[in-house]
């Protein structure tokens, strides 16, 4: 039996502090090698002849080729398994200086409080793709040939080897087959910038390339015609430099008359790459600075005349006008030259938001997240190295943007459950990485939302040093916020109505039909019905790799009904009669937003609707064509999941409804109440936001329910008043800290018998008061994806002493077939 509290052995791969990040000439660094089958960092020796700082892109053997690598630290000695003849050079410096030195403290920080090897966090903040079989090429950006004359030979073959091709560029090893001595010549073309060197992803990423113009000569002569001077002046007025595509459409000429002036030397057509980014859709027209209320510029100002890092909570209800606040504080940062990073909970924020912003800002906005292609992420990813102001708008994993010039982080809807990252490692929430880095940065973090998460309401209420609290309590033009109705769902199956909408609610979407007014309406599963059972003896269609009811989803005309796992994916055909007694009679029970949009058309064929969910927004771009047909009255409903409840601005909603609240409320986990308010007070707040009022109605089975009392009166101080007492008598954050231990194995018994160890083990050092441990117990759903799955649970007490277990022990202690993760501060048991 090992002891937690006993010393962990040394080892050389994972410490973390304690590392030179400063410019090398020789010694010996650490580089991340990503190759298939490879994710470890090895030592490589700093050749004499290079100057190397932490962050640089470099090209390093390894095996009988030569890869991409990144280094991220220097080390004073080698691991005790290697000698120094094992140690190879660096084979040569691709790009330097792309990152501060305060971002690899930031990286290092979150692998250490997240017990996550420092790869793992490196990996997340790569682009995907950046490293894996990388090659190092090289590309010639002026093909003027009369250059030669001015170049050594060496230098001259190079150029000349380039431009043999049409496409410009070659690998850096075929160079090397074809010139000896070829890295003398390539340092004099870098550094006379005849060419570029950059790394190329064997996978997926090439480079983009496209032709532009640029101007060469300034004076006009007398051999140019009318229609060719007045192309060069087109050119002069855009900065000598246009897309050549573009250039034809402004100038309203041909490829052939460019040509012509290119053979007279007034200007060059070359390829040069285009950074892809997300397609912008239509024309932006700008968008002035909207006036204020009185609240709102006492926080604008109050944000303007923050120096250094602060956290300011920016608490507004729904529609007070939080976003307006942002746009006017973002503009006081470009202003200074300086960027910023603005953080949504989901993809489907982002369309709204882009739009906007793009109104306000121009091109000066690139979006960042999951949903883009491969190409477009390593793209916009290279334009954030860049020293020019920007805003970064995307998903949790756009606060890996590496800005040089950060200037201000905001967190929209701060809240937001999905802002906490469950898988891979590391498991770290965004909130907390982000006040890291602004305190690294020295900026201001804004945390904006109706609803704030009640870690950040007891952190920013405290009046501590360097926290702000910003209240914005009315809507903007003092709009009401929208009067909310309960309906007890008990009373309306005494009176007859078993349909899955209540009288007032039926009323509701009447009244609304016929003042041609839109809606939303709630339910928190997708999908049409939660499971099938076999009404003659009581079979459950159930998932082969999890222990969960398979959802039945509705097909289309020609498609055939599915039955689908919401944990791994795996799909079957309906079955036409039971496996277990040959019935054919099926009863599908509970509800999705399939089966509302099923009963929309059969009780309401007059009113039409838009799914908006997981299922209807897989493809890319459909949050924004189902958003934008909605927008343009294409339909009367929105019919959707908790993507609705995530800051949507939609003006012309006046009626809401959720069909049923009761899914939220008794989900089992401390934080079900706070989800439940947090959840119904944001999709209340997505109607009446525009000149017309709006009404709300709940459907409930349990309507004496506090939480739905405090969502009725649009009443936050009341909820945390009733919440935040129960979470201090039990330690539960925000008073306590939680970290949860999941075990999981395809072998049950391995991983029933590695929990119960180490539980033991862990008990006995409770014992001390270091910590209380909760389990082992199975997870809520004990075998996903065919992997059975056990959880530890520690708590450290508010007041207790924070001493951790030793966790190279605890992972030495499960076997290869058992795999444990460390998730801290857990926002999901399942």
């Amino acid at each position: 039996m090992w002891n937690p509290d006993l010393p962990a052995p040394t080892i050389v791969s994972e410490p973390i502090t304690g590392y030179a990040v400063g410019i090398k000439a020789h010694g010996l660094v650490e580089v991340l090698v990503d190759c298939p089958g490879t994710q470890a960092l090895y030592t490589y020796n700093v050749p004499e002849r290079l100057s190397i700082r932490v962050g640089d892109i470099l090209s390093v053997p390894l095996g009988a080729q030569i890869v991409g690598g990144i280094a991220i630290r220097f080390v004073d000695r080698l691991p005790d398994s290697l000698s120094i003849a094992q140690v190879k050079d660096i084979d040569d410096v691709v790009a330097s200086g792309l990152f501060k030195a305060n971002y690899w403290q930031w990286l290092t920080q979150i692998a250490d409080y997240y017990y996550t090897p420092l790869i793992q966090v490196i990996k997340v903040a790569l682009p995907p793709g950046l490293l894996t079989r990388s090659h190092r090429r090289i590309r010639a950006i002026v093909t003027d040939s009369n250059l030669e004359i001015f170049l050594s030979d060496i230098a001259g073959q190079i150029l000349n080897l380039l431009n043999s091709q049409s496409a410009k560029n070659y690998s850096w090893q075929h160079i090397q087959k074809q010139i000896p001595q070829a890295r003398r010549g390539l340092r004099e073309l870098l550094d006379r910038q005849l060419v570029e060197s950059y790394l190329e992803s064997g996978q997926t990423q090439h480079p983009k390339l496209q032709k532009a113009v640029i101007l060469t000569a300034d004076i006009l002569a007398t051999d140019l015609t009318d229609r060719q001077r007045a192309i060069v002046e087109i050119l002069k007025q855009h900065d000598g430099e246009l897309w050549q595509s573009e250039l034809l459409k402004l100038g309203g000429t041909t490829s052939a008359t460019l040509m012509k002036i290119a053979e007279k030397g007034y200007i060059a057509i070359v390829n040069k790459e285009k950074l892809r980014s997300e397609q912008e859709f239509g024309i932006f027209h700008q968008e002035p600075a909207k006036i204020l209320t009185s609240d709102q510029a006492v926080a604008l100002a109050t944000i303007n005349q923050l120096e250094g890092f602060a956290q300011v909570l920016l608490h507004g209800v729904t529609g007070s006008g939080k976003t307006e606040v942002y746009l006017q504080a973002i503009a006081q940062i470009l202003a200074r030259s300086r960027s910023v990073l603005v953080l949504v909970p989901e993809i489907g924020l982002t369309p709204q938001l882009t739009d906007r912003f793009r109104s306000r800002f121009g091109d000066k906005v690139c979006v960042y997240h999951s949903a883009l292609s491969d190409g477009e992420r390593y793209d916009t990813w290279r334009q954030m190295l860049t020293e020019t102001s920007q805003i970064i708008i995307g998903t949790r994993s756009a606060i890996f943007a590496p800005l040089p010039n950060l200037g201000l982080i905001i967190l929209d809807e701060e809240h937001d459950s999905s802002f906490k990252q469950d898988q891979p490692a590391p498991t770290y929430q965004t909130r907390d990485i982000a006040k890291w880095r602004a305190e690294l940065e020295s900026c201001p973090l804004i945390l904006g939302s109706a609803t704030p998460a009640l870690e950040t309401w007891v952190n920013l209420t405290a009046n501590e040093p360097s926290t702000y609290y910003l209240s914005l309590p009315t809507r903007v033009q003092s709009r009401p916020l929208p009067p909310v109705e309960i309906v007890d769902m008990r009373q309306e199956l005494l009176h007859g109505n078993r349909s899955i909408f209540s009288r007032p609610l039926a009323q509701a979407l009447r009244q609304m039909q016929a003042n041609k007014q839109q809606g939303i309406l709630f339910i928190h599963r997708r999908g049409h019905s939660t499971f099938v059972s076999c009404r003659s003896c009581g079979y459950v269609c159930e998932c082969p790799n999890c222990d969960v009811s398979l959802a039945y989803h509705q097909p289309g005309v020609a498609e055939a009904a599915q039955l689908r796992c919401h944990y791994c994916n795996h799909c079957q055909p309906q079955p036409r009669k039971c496996p277990e007694c040959d019935s054919a009679y099926f009863k599908f029970f509970g509800s999705g937003t399939q089966k509302i949009v099923e009963e929309l058309e059969r009780e309401f064929p007059q009113l039409t609707s838009l799914r908006f969910d997981s299922d209807t927004t897989r493809i890319k771009g459909a949050h924004r064509q189902i958003l934008t047909a909605f927008v343009h009255g294409e339909a009367d409903l929105l019919v959707g999941t908790q993507m609705l409840t995530k800051g949507l601005d939609l003006p012309q909603v006046t009626l809401v409804g959720v069909i049923a609240a009761d899914g939220l409320l008794h989900l089992s986990d401390y934080r079900a109440a706070e989800r439940t308010f947090q959840t119904l007070t944001q999709v209340a707040g997505r109607c009446g936001r525009g000149d017309d009022a709006g009404k709300v109605i709940i459907q409930t089975y349990n309507p004496e329910h506090p939480v739905l009392a405090a969502v009725t009166k649009h009443d936050y101080a009341a909820f945390i008043s009733a919440e935040l007492p129960e979470r201090r008598m039990l330690d539960y954050p925000p008073y306590g800290k939680l970290i949860l231990l999941r075990f999981s194995s395809l072998d049950r018994l391995a991983v029933e018998q590695t929990v119960a160890e180490i539980g033991l083990a862990l008990n006995q050092a409770a014992i001390a008061g270091h910590y209380e441990v909760l389990g082992p117990a199975p997870a809520t759903v004990m075998r996903v994806n065919n992997r059975y799955r056990w959880q530890i649970m520690l708590k450290y007490l508010p007041n207790g002493t924070a001493i951790l277990p030793n966790w190279e022990l605890l992972r030495s202690q499960c076997s290869n077939v058992v795999k444990m993760t460390i998730d801290v501060d857990p926002q999901n048991f399942l």
